[in-house]
């Protein structure tokens, strides 16, 4: 039986979830209609709302369907770089890639957030970047993840959208990795958008959500039937919306044991660590998500440490699985300062709602006995 610790790309969608999605789609009518089974779609979709606004302390009424993660942060900076007098915006190092590439496509400036050796924002490069902010530089954009993705660093973002808002700006918080796995209080950080995406807490994958405070400018997404108040033409996924907000509901009652988690994570540091001391935990020294494991590995490049691991049964990822396919180095080594040589052994190991010790148990084994053979043929060559 294989073993699958690469939650933070995707997660087993939770057994009430498969329910009511089956049952939703065994159902007819358009949450557009008027009429009984228009309006009985509709009352699921609203629910949802419901869900997801109590659950991440927003509005129902803020909350914007969309296809995914994505989507929802590339309307979050479509709207916020064509809002009035913005001219500039700021993303932090270690960013993912659907904020990264939408921040080019807007056009403007971009300026480059560092984060500390630990994968946390520098806060007091952000302060002296706002204390030298000019008139011609516009109302700033700041995009910034609540957790990352790749090592699970928790970010202070309600300090760095404090500074922001000195200078009038924007904020967009990429809250798809901690979204049903730690507390998130979109009214308490002080947001203008939020994202999440449903796979990454036990819903379907393609379909998420942008929160949107009352105040934020708005860009329209898609052009059609006005659905989502104008802002997210198309009609609306009744199955899935429905599926995400049930979804975060569990996930949100369950935190206590999501946040156990961190036990068995810290089980499995280590247990590696005993075979391999000179092992790298990243961001160790900072607050992250429980179940994350952002591992480097000297000698050891990190897609040879996936195939070994995937022969053994075990499923990990080296960085983050984005789009491609394809394993590939994580950018997180240069964000954090390491050199090449360690940068290329960057993995990432993430349990998730389903994980169990046995599981855990397994994956040590496994990177244990790999590297054994791993270690011996690096002494071979060396």
């Amino acid at each position: 039986m294989r073993v699958y610790l690469d939650h933070n790309a995707t997660t087993q969608v939770r057994p009430d979830v498969i329910e009511l999605m089956s049952e939703l789609m065994g159902s007819v009518g358009n949450a557009s209609a008027v009429h009984q089974h228009g309006q009985s779609a509709r009352r699921h979709v609203d629910n949802a709302r419901r869900q997801v606004g109590k659950t991440l302390c927003a509005r129902p009424e803020d909350v914007i369907f969309t296809g995914g993660g994505t989507e929802a942060l590339n309307l979050a900076m479509a709207s916020a770089t064509h809002a009035p007098g913005v001219k500039r915006v700021i993303i932090s190092d270690i960013e993912h890639p659907a904020i990264v590439e939408s921040a080019r496509a807007s056009g403007l400036p971009i300026d480059i957030l560092p984060v500390t050796g630990e994968g946390v924002v520098d806060l007091a490069w952000l302060e002296q970047r706002m204390d030298s902010w000019s008139e011609n530089d516009g109302r700033p954009v700041l995009s910034i993840m609540l957790a990352n993705n790749e090592i699970g660093t928790i970010q202070p973002v309600a300090d760095a959208i404090a500074l922001i808002k000195q200078r009038d700006g924007l904020a967009i918080v990429d809250a798809v990795q901690s979204a049903g796995k730690i507390p998130v209080d979109f009214a308490g950080l002080g947001a203008d958008y939020m994202a999440i995406a449903a796979h990454k807490f036990g819903g379907p994958q393609g379909v998420g959500a942008l929160i949107a405070a009352c105040n934020a400018p708005m860009t329209r997404h898609n052009h059609g039937g006005g659905q989502e108040q104008g802002r997210r033409s198309g009609t609306l996924n009744v199955a899935g919306n429905a599926a995400l907000g049930l979804a975060l509901e569990q996930a949100h009652a369950k935190l206590a044991e999501f946040a156990a988690l961190a036990g068995s994570r810290d089980r499995m540091i280590a247990a590696i660590r005993e075979a391999n001391p000179n092992v790298v935990v990243l961001g160790e020294g900072a607050e992250r998500l429980p179940n994350t494991i952002g591992l480097a590995v000297p000698g050891w490049r990190g897609e040879t440490q996936v195939m070994a691991m995937d022969l053994a049964g075990i499923s990990i990822s080296a960085g983050a699985a984005c789009s491609s396919g394809k394993a590939k180095a994580s950018k997180m080594g240069t964000a954090l300062g390491l050199d090449d040589a360690l940068s290329e052994g960057v993995i990432r190991i993430s349990l998730g709602w389903s994980t169990t010790d046995e599981d855990v148990d397994a994956a040590i084994k496994a990177w244990t006995e790999a590297w054994a053979r791993a270690s011996k043929q690096i002494k071979e060559t060396a």
